[in-house]
Order: C-alpha cells, then structure tokens, then sequence
C-alpha cells in the first residue's frame, strides 16, 4: 500500500531532540562512554511536598474523571503565586493550563493567526516556536538575536511592511538557547511598538527562576501595558522539575486567553486532577528548593564555562537558564562540524546550534544537567582531547 502524509509531515523533519536522541542510542549499543549534555531535562528530585500532592491524589478514583476546565484551587494559587513572587495582580480569567509551555505555544497559532498574518520569531530560538506558526499556516520573520547586541531583538530593523502584517511577536527571556536575559526597557520599547502596529507580545518565561550573578527573574506583566498587549507562557516544569507532568499556564490578556480555550477544547479535555493538585502544592509550598536549585545551577556554569576558558575555549558565562551557549572554536568551520568531532573524540553531546536557526551557526550548545564536579571534569575531557587549538 502507498502511504501518503499531510503537507506538515511532508515538510518537516523529525524534531532535534528525536534525532539526538537516535544518535546517543546507538552510541550505547556500540559500547562507548557517553556524556549527555543534550536536552534540559533537569537532573534534580522532585519536591517531596508536589510528589506527595499528586500520589495522593491519584489514590481517589473520582480524580480520573475527566477534568474539562482547571480547579478554582489551582487558579487561586497561581494567582497568589505571582502576587508574592513577581507582585503582578492577575484574575480567574486571565489564565488557561497548558500540558506544557511546548503544547501550548505549539497550538498558539491556531488561535491566533491567519495565513495572511506573519509572526515574529527569534534566531536562534527553540525549535517549537516555528511549529506553532507552521501549523496555523502562517508565515515566519526571523528577528536575529545577535551577540554585539546581547543577544536581544532590534526591533528597528525589522521592515515596517512587515511589522503591519504581524500577528504577534515571541520573545523568550532568559533565552533559551542563548542563555541571556533581558531588562524591563526591551520590554517597554516592544510594548510601544505592539501599540503602533497593533500585534500582540507572547513572553515565554519559562526559565524566570534561573538567573545569575544577583539578577532577578520577574514577569512580563509586571511591565505597565504589558496585559493590554499580550500574555506569556510560565511552566513549573523547570522551577520545581515537574517536567514529564507538563503544568505551565498561558496568563494575560483576556483576549487571547479566551482564544487559546475555544481551541484547546477541541483537542483537549483539561489538565488531569492529580497533576492540578501537584501544582497547587507546588504553588503554595516552599520554595527555598527553588532558589537552592537556581543558586547550584550557578555553580554548574561556573564549572563547565570557567572550565572551557582554562583549557583555552573562550566560552562566555551565561545570565540565566539551565544552558551553555558556546561559540564554536577557531579552528572549526560549521556546528555540524565541531558537533561531531566532539562526539567522536570525547563521547559528549551536545546540540549544533544551527538547530535553533541559520543564526545559531557556530554555536553549540551545553545542557547544565551534571553535578558541578562531572561538568568540571567533562571540561577537562575535552582538553585532554586536543579538540581545542590555542
């Protein structure tokens, strides 16, 4: 029988973590020594108060019924959650769970776009931003994010016949895969420029309790006119490694919150009970786990980025996230080329930046999912590899 597949699936290549994922698995089976710095899974426990919320929850047989909207309790404690963590006021409808920050900027489109509307994206940005536009049938501007510019979007030098046509604009701080951060001034210049050329702003923020060096993550709606405009996507997933459980939330503006429900209700049928009452716990807890997490992630970049810089690869330190962003060395020409001799010579892996856009070319990028110790020493490995010319 021939098979024959919708345009997307014609169009389109398996993810990149499915594809790094494939090349690790058969680095196993032929025997050799692999270091995973590939996919931001974090390495840390899950809080015991979250786990005990949801195994309890899922002893009573009344919580596998279909759940069809979010518990007021869940509501409740994310709104006094970003009360007290990010002093933003925001109300019951103004919110909408998500399975995944992935699952929902992956739909987003279908919500909002047309096919006549263009979408803002940042280059290099994680891969699933693309998905969200390519499934509405929207089309794509790649705003570059630029290392003279601290990796931040110059919303000036995108052409205002396309800044007319735009639907919305994502933006992603601390940015992943750049691992840079962004003050409340960029904020303010894209809010006014969301006004003049009416297009909404989608914060992904997903990684607003990883930040370096004494900075403070804080929300997009904090910013003044930042609710008249836009929404953005906050996960637990990463905060309190809650990552398989897929608990984040699209918040904000009243609009677009009530867009994204009409299409998530045909595809979905809410969030699952027992993964609710693990975010409320989660949400109303201590969060002391958090900023001791945040504060070893700290110490983990110290060791793989300080550890690069001594055995002569001049890699940068990040502002926040859980990732490395390195500029590949001198003596290589591509990502792709650096990539593999990394793998062959020394059995980590990493991700080639081009996989997060053609800007991402000569950058690799490291996940902070070891121990400081294993991260000092997987630096060490690739000195003694060779693989880097002083």
């Amino acid at each position: 029988m021939k098979f024959s597949f919708s345009d997307l699936v014609n169009e389109n290549d398996a993810g990149i973590f499915q594809v790094l994922t494939k090349k690790r698995d058969e680095l196993l089976a032929e025997g050799k020594k692999i270091y995973n710095l590939y996919i931001g899974t974090p390495d840390f426990p899950t809080p015991p108060h979250i786990v005990k919320a949801v195994s309890e929850a899922a002893s009573k047989p009344e919580n596998y019924k279909y759940a069809l909207t979010d518990l007021p309790e869940m509501q409740d404690a994310l709104i006094a959650y970003y009360k007290k963590r990010f002093g933003v006021d925001i109300e019951r409808n103004e919110i909408v769970s998500v399975n995944g920050s992935q699952d929902g900027i992956g739909h987003l489109g279908l919500a909002l776009c047309t096919r006549d509307d263009y979408v803002l994206l940042p280059d290099p940005g994680y891969p699933v931003f693309e998905s969200g536009v390519k499934l509405s049938g929207a089309k794509i501007y790649h705003y570059g994010l630029l290392e003279e510019n601290d990796f931040l979007p110059d919303i000036e030098s995108i052409p205002e016949d396309i800044l007319y046509k735009t639907k919305y604009m994502l933006v992603s701080y601390p940015s992943n895969p750049c691992g840079a951060v962004a003050p409340p001034e960029m904020y303010e210049k894209l809010i006014k420029y969301a006004n003049k050329y009416n297009f909404y702003i989608v914060n992904d923020n997903a990684y607003s309790d990883i930040v370096f060096d004494g900075r403070k993550g804080y929300s997009f709606l904090s910013i003044p006119g930042a609710r008249e405009v836009g929404i953005e996507f906050f996960s637990l997933s990463k905060s309190f490694d809650t990552t398989g459980a897929r608990i984040s939330f699209a918040i904000g503006n009243e609009n677009i919150i009530n867009a994204i429900k009409i299409i998530r209700s045909h595809y979905d049928f809410g969030m699952f009970l027992p993964i609710q009452y693990g975010a409320i716990a989660a949400l109303t807890g201590d969060t002391e786990c958090v900023k001791e997490q945040c504060r070893e992630y700290q110490r983990r970049r110290d060791a793989l980025c300080g550890g690069f810089r001594r055995i002569g690869w001049n890699v940068p330190d990040s502002k926040g996230t859980m990732f490395v962003w390195a500029p590949i060395p001198k003596n290589f020409k591509t990502s792709m080329e650096f990539w593999n001799a990394l793998i062959e010579k020394t059995g980590i892996i990493c991700n080639p930046g081009n996989a997060f856009g053609p800007r991402g070319e000569g950058y690799v990028r490291f996940a902070l999912v070891k121990s400081a110790e294993e991260l000092a020493e997987i630096a060490e490995i690739v000195g003694r590899s060779g693989i880097i010319e002083n």
